[in-house]
């Protein structure tokens, strides 16, 4: 017997294979990635905010979320679409409702953490929205997602963005 997997030892993965899945996700990118769910449905549907928790509630990984990050992302990101998407409308190349709704989704999630939740670093931020549209959006959303967050941080975060650019000339 293998002692990591209780599988005999000739079952266990040879030494330096990848593993069958990535490392363990946060509470925090589950939650991210449940009101992108979330917000994927309202914008698709309009369903009020707590109609649409139910119904992730019930799947699987659910108890295993940052539940007041979700609570902010999903509520927050409804009750101020329309104030995120004017701040995102400067910074994209069309309409907003041109806008896959994942790419849409991510976006608003990513001006949400970058206005509300100073406890997140504004890099951290947009690669928690590049890497949900990496798993969940079109093959180049990823590129445009970083595009847009990366010219939406300096307006909503100057002082942290400022101070890691003149970092990084030094």
């Amino acid at each position: 017997m293998s002692p990591d997997t209780d599988q005999p030892a000739a079952a266990a993965a040879p030494k330096g294979a990848a593993p069958k899945h990535g490392p363990a996700k946060s509470p925090r990118r589950r939650a991210r990635e449940f009101a992108l769910q979330g917000l994927y449905q309202w914008l698709l549907s309009q369903a009020e905010g707590a109609e649409i928790e139910a119904q992730l509630s019930e799947h699987d990984g659910f108890d295993r979320i940052d539940r007041r990050h979700f609570d902010a992302l999903l509520y927050g990101c409804i009750r101020e679409a329309g104030e995120l998407d004017a701040l995102l409308a400067r910074h994209v190349d069309r309409r907003i409702s041109l806008l896959s709704p994942v790419e849409h989704a991510v976006l608003l999630i990513g001006a949400y953490e970058l206005k509300h939740c100073p406890d997140v670093p504004y890099r951290a931020a947009i690669n928690e929205g590049i890497e949900l549209t990496k798993s969940f959006g079109g093959t180049d959303g990823h590129k445009y997602v970083n595009g847009v967050l990366d010219k939406l941080a300096p307006q909503l975060r100057p002082a942290e963005v400022a101070a890691a650019r003149a970092a990084r000339r030094k």
